[in-house]
């Protein structure tokens, strides 16, 4: 792999037992990141860890628990000196039922906002301390922010507020040159994204620029290139990974 500059960085990247989040770790460890696979799937975390090396290591994390994100905070603090890089992927997706707005169950909706915006935001808030000047934090939301998902308002709406958040997370954080950007991928053929779509191979095909689905490889570049010095001048802005979905 071509040189990123990633080679011993510190990277935690949470969601990280199996489908994008795995991806993205392991991606992260070819480069010769330390990684740390988070997941509140313990056992998930614990393979990616074992498949990103031995350098790698898992934790069992709830990102809607602040007591779960400052216990890693203190972690990373004592074994590792700091972070250098957060990928912020844990959230709630393959398991929703798509619903019309107006029939989507209360309860739902709360844990979703709880996972996929207060989780970006505790943990956005116990680890942006510990990161040095040249810190990267990556948020990873979704292309369907701009072309609307019917039926999936409570996760569009979620990731819309993730990409809010991360513009005011980069001004706040700019003054000391932490970095924050979005990554917003469209269909990605993930376990998740199999188990929510019927034919899922040739969903969205047509509506693409590029005429075949995306694979998670075709999705970590982009979060390796937010993290890396080659975007240290770039920051609140979102990246759109899916195709060419969104001019057609």
């Amino acid at each position: 792999m071509t040189d990123l500059g990633l080679n011993g960085k510190r990277v935690v990247v949470t969601g990280a037992g199996g489908g994008l989040g795995r991806a993205f770790a392991l991606a992260f460890a070819k480069a010769g990141a330390r990684v740390v696979a988070a997941d509140v799937n313990a056992d998930g975390a614990a393979e990616t860890a074992a498949l990103a090396g031995p350098s790698a290591l898992s934790m069992r994390l709830d990102v809607t628990s602040a007591a779960d994100c400052a216990a890693l905070a203190t972690r990373l603090s004592d074994d590792w000196g700091g972070v250098d890089v957060l990928v912020n992927n844990a959230a709630l997706y393959g398991g929703l039922e798509r619903r019309p707005f107006e029939d989507i169950d209360e309860d739902i909706w709360d844990r979703v906002m709880a996972v996929n915006v207060k989780g970006v935001w505790n943990m956005s808030r116990h680890l942006a301390p510990l990161m040095p000047a040249d810190g990267s934090i990556v948020n990873v939301a979704s292309a369907t922010v701009f072309s609307g998902s019917p039926q999936w308002m409570h996760y569009v709406a979620s990731k819309g507020a993730v990409i809010a958040m991360s513009r005011t997370m980069a001004k706040e954080l700019g003054g000391r040159e932490v970095r924050v950007n979005v990554l917003a991928p469209g269909f990605t053929m993930t376990e998740a994204s199999l188990g929510l779509i019927e034919n899922a191979r040739s969903y969205g095909v047509d509506r693409a620029a590029l005429k075949r689905p995306a694979e998670t490889d075709d999705i970590v570049g982009g979060a390796l290139f937010l993290a890396s010095p080659l975007s240290s001048y770039m920051t609140g802005q979102t990246l759109i990974i899916d195709g060419g979905r969104q001019f057609i």
